[in-house]
């Protein structure tokens, strides 16, 4: 019976180890073995004891693996609940602690909102107090940048900073300091002082110089002005000085030490010097006048040249005439004088003929008298026409960049029309003169032809008495 089961198991696994050996035969070519353990043991595989031998050990060694492996599955597994075990506990606690955080979390906002409620209580006006010391705190910052006075003593507004921008109560020395400084800024502002600093020059240079600073109003070095400029914290000399009379007073101050004397300040401290630099001057406003503008003002230098020469020949012929007035003689250096020589060289004519010959000879003398009279009156009276011309052209040329440009700037329209109009003044500066001097040298030639026309009238009477 014992051997009976021994075949039965032995036929069991010789049927697989025949399949595989007929699938084995029948693939060889298609499909060889390649693993060398696996060829080793067939190798050995040459009776059915040795085919039992190798079943027996792989079936072991099979278990043994299988063993191994189940164990580190058990293992993983009671590490893994482990693990999960722990992270659960660790949520827990800090879901309780999240609970105690979030009490605390409210409780503290509790007591936040009865300490500033207390604080406030306690502070009661001096909040306000406190608000008013930080505004004018920002704002003396600002009023020292813009002072004069910051370039003597720099770096006053460094402590107020802090000041201005902070949330918490300013303390005693805080608010102390900041007196002190606006209480400074009051003192120095009505002072005139001398110091040295940096200037700039006109070329860009960078100069030591002995300042003279007039408040806060104005700072002037040697002969020239300076102009305060905030955002560089600098003196600056002005490009264009103020009229020279300025320039003296400037001049004064710098050299006196001591006592009194008159100074001009710029009351807009700086600003008016500073627009200066932007004012054209006389060569300026000429240019800008054109070609309608150099036409008027020689038209204006030739009227005026014309009526000084007017005027002296009339002075001296009008001399001439009183000096003939005064003799029995004619002389014929003077308009009188050749008139009443008509009468010597006509001696024993009748009374008309006399008279033509006179009336002949003042007519000569009066466009002499009268020469140049009507040039100089068309001088002034197209002189404002050419301006008024000169005016419409820029009018003309300012509504073309109007045109172009549109009206966003003001300054163009206005810069414009202020050229346009230079054209216009010119013509009336130069016609006004014209016209006062037209109306002397005709009132005084008409002056000069009564009394040739009086003096030739009593020449004819008295030449008819002797008839």
């Amino acid at each position: 019976m014992i051997k009976l089961r021994k075949l039965i198991f032995i036929a069991l696994l010789m049927a697989p180890l025949s399949i595989l050996h007929a699938q084995s035969d029948s693939s060889d070519e298609e499909n060889p073995i390649t693993d060398p353990v696996l060829l080793e043991k067939l190798k050995q595989i040459d009776t059915m004891e040795k085919l039992l031998e190798i079943t027996k050990s792989d079936s072991l060694t099979t278990g043994v693996i299988n063993e191994e492996r189940e164990e580190k599955f058990i293992s993983a597994r009671d590490r893994q609940k482990t693990l999960l075990e722990e992270a659960k506990a660790r949520l827990l606690l800090e879901e309780e602690r999240s609970v105690r955080l979030q009490k605390k979390f409210e409780d503290n906002e509790k007591i936040l909102e009865e300490i500033s409620e207390t604080l406030r209580i306690r502070i009661g006006n001096f909040g306000e107090l406190f608000g008013v010391v930080r505004q004018v705190s920002g704002e003396a910052i600002a009023t020292l940048k813009n002072s004069l006075v910051s370039i003597q003593y720099p770096g006053r507004e460094e402590g107020l900073a802090e000041l201005a921008e902070t949330r918490n109560l300013p303390s005693i020395n805080q608010m102390k300091n900041l007196l002190v400084i606006l209480l400074e800024e009051m003192t120095k502002s009505g002072n005139v002082e001398r110091f040295d600093s940096e200037v700039i020059l006109p070329g860009g240079s960078i100069s030591d110089a002995e300042i003279v600073r007039v408040g806060v109003f104005t700072a002037v070095t040697e002969n020239f002005f300076l102009k305060f400029v905030p955002e560089t914290q600098s003196l600056q000399v002005l490009a264009r000085q103020p009229a020279r009379r300025f320039r003296s007073m400037a001049d004064d101050l710098f050299e006196l030490d001591e006592g009194y004397t008159a100074m001009a300040v710029d009351p807009s401290k700086g600003q008016i010097l500073g627009l200066l630099i932007q004012t054209p001057g006389i060569g300026e406003r000429i240019n800008q006048g054109g070609l309608p503008g150099y036409i008027i003002i020689l038209i204006g230098l030739l009227g005026l040249a014309m009526s000084l020469w007017r005027m002296k020949y009339l002075k001296e012929e009008g001399d001439a005439i009183k000096r003939q007035l005064q003799s029995s003689e004619p002389s014929k250096d003077n308009a009188l004088g050749r008139i009443l020589s008509i009468q010597k060289e006509n001696q024993g004519v009748d009374p008309e003929t006399l008279e033509l010959k006179i009336d002949e000879a003042i007519l000569r003398e009066v466009p002499q008298l009268e020469k140049y009279h009507s040039i100089i009156k068309v001088f002034a009276a197209v002189a404002p026409l050419l301006g008024l011309l000169g005016t419409v052209v820029g009018m003309i040329v300012t509504f073309q960049a109007l045109t172009l440009f549109g009206t966003g700037d003001p300054k163009l329209m206005a810069g414009g029309i202020s050229q346009a109009l230079v054209t216009t003044m010119l013509g009336l500066i130069v016609a006004i003169p014209l016209v006062f001097l037209h109306s002397i040298l005709t009132s005084w030639s008409t002056s000069l032809i009564e009394i040739l026309e009086e003096q030739s009238a009593g020449l004819i009477a008295k030449n008819a008495g002797k008839s």
